[in-house]
Formats: structure tokens, sequence, C-alpha cells
């Protein structure tokens, strides 16, 4: 399985292009979202908004919390 750094996916993530993520919610549950898009990057807060392009749900995610993005995974 292939690494990458998160300053990485956050560079993915800026990109228009859909992905496929898996990440910890605050509840230590693990959800997979695919064919997602960010829509906007709080730096301050550590927190992006994407949005799900099959069902048009917009959810608010934390940088830190995703562990996998297109299959490769995230470390710090």
């Amino acid at each position: 399985m292939n690494a990458i750094h998160i300053n990485t996916m956050r560079e993915m993530l800026a990109h228009p292009e859909p992905v496929d993520i898996s990440l910890f919610t605050s509840k230590g549950e693990v959800q997979h979202y695919k064919n997602c898009i960010s829509l906007r990057y709080d730096f301050r807060a550590g927190t992006r908004r994407i949005k799900l392009l099959t069902s048009g749900q917009i959810r608010q995610v934390r940088d830190v919390c995703i562990f996998q993005i297109n299959g490769m995974e995230v470390f710090l």
C-alpha cells in the first residue's frame, strides 16, 4: 500500500477532482465516503467541508481524522 503525507492529501483535495476517503468520526467509527469533493478548508480549525456527489450531502470533517484517500494511507 502506498502512503502519502497529510500535506499531499491537502493538495489533492484542493483540486476539483472527486476522491474516495476513509476517516474516523468523533465517536471512533470508521466512515468511507466515495466520490466526494472538498468545498472549503478552514486552516485555523483544521476542518473542511466536503460534498458527497452521489447524495448531495455536505459534511464537515477534520483533516487529521482522514486516514486514507484513493486507497493510499495518509500519515502525519
